[in-house]
């Protein structure tokens, strides 16, 4: 072995410099709702997608035929390699571009270090960072960092998008097959799997949703609502679908996909700290007959999560090998239904 060979941060683990990680860090998306509600919608006609109701991006009409999409996401570590932390945050934020059918242009960089944080590993992360948004087709076009006791990164990301062609979370129809790009249980194969285990969940989460979000760009108005599964779970994010679209969101839990170690981590009661904020979110939404695994995968809040698409069943079949079926739309009264 050579110098060259020697991995500068084996010894450096991110995680013990945060208390949460991830999209773990959320806040509960009950009171985040909540929140939002109160806030003043925007009177600007050029803003097709704002607050009311909120979206995985806002989208604002620049010209006809243009529209520009624009996100920011950021969260302490979940990972404790520097580089895999950069590139998952880059790819997390990323994903609430291509959730809206758009491309990524720029990004800048928002982070927040301790002031003894190693610089070696600040540079790292920001390395990391910008391949990836390089792989996404944009570019890092700046940022701002400031101290803090905690280290935090992600981005703020501007993409484009035909107005006429923007994915949203409503718009599923009863009959749809519900479509997921990636496995699920980010957050239990972290907490609670083995090294090789983990190893598989970081390089899912490292991994855009670019070629996703082109499959589904191909197949024109066969995509009825689409969203990236992140911090509220699949269960949270799927009931924003069936509550936008007026549908039932219908999950299959014992066929889903998952990361190595995951379903084995619920079976055995692990559970992570987002889980039970997600469970308020959906309370007296949810009909479930799945087993308590089977719920912990849906509850479990994703990093870096997969998209999630409501397809015509004619059209879902020439998507590739990527995607997994985890459910249908029904009719009924709005709810996430797991089985």
């Amino acid at each position: 072995m050579t110098a060259l060979d020697i991995d500068p941060f084996a010894d450096l683990r991110l995680t013990e410099w945060t208390s949460c990680g991830g999209c773990a860090a959320k806040w509960g998306a009950a009171l985040l709702t909540d929140m939002v509600r109160e806030m003043p919608a925007g009177l600007d006609p050029s803003l097709l997608v704002g607050l009311a109701p909120f979206d995985d991006a806002a989208i604002y009409e620049m010209a006809p035929g243009i529209a520009l999409v624009s996100t920011t996401d950021f969260f302490p570590p979940l990972v404790d390699h520097p580089s895999d932390f950069g590139a998952i945050a880059a790819a997390n934020a990323c994903s609430d571009v291509f959730a809206m059918g758009g491309r990524v242009a720029i990004a800048v960089n928002i982070a927040a270090f301790p002031e003894h944080f190693p610089r070696e590993a600040i540079v790292a992360i920001f390395d990391a960072a910008a391949v990836v948004v390089a792989e996404a087709g944009g570019t890092i076009a700046g940022g701002h960092t400031i101290r803090n006791p905690e280290p935090i990164f992600g981005l703020a990301v501007q993409g484009v998008v035909d107005p006429a062609r923007v994915f949203r979370k409503g718009g599923g129809r009863p009959g749809d097959v519900l479509m997921l790009s990636k496995p699920l249980g980010t957050g239990l194969a972290l907490a609670g799997g083995s090294a090789d285990d983990k190893a598989a969940a970081i390089a899912g989460m490292r991994r855009l949703n670019r070629a996703a979000s082109e499959e589904l760009q191909s197949l024109d108005g066969a995509v009825h609502a689409a969203t990236d599964v992140t911090g509220y779970g699949l269960a949270g994010h799927g009931w924003e679908m069936a509550e936008r679209g007026g549908v039932q969101v219908v999950i299959e839990t014992d066929s889903l996909c998952t990361y190595p170690g995951a379903r084995q981590a619920a079976e055995r009661g692990v559970r992570t700290g987002g889980d039970p904020r997600n469970r308020d979110y959906v309370i007296g939404h949810l009909h479930s007959s799945a087993t308590a695994a089977g719920e912990a995968l849906c509850m479990d809040p994703q990093t870096s999560g997969g998209l999630l698409a409501a397809v015509d069943p004619a059209a879902a079949s020439s998507l590739s090998d990527m995607w997994w079926r985890v459910g249908e739309v029904a009719a009924g009264d709005p709810a996430i239904v797991l089985r």
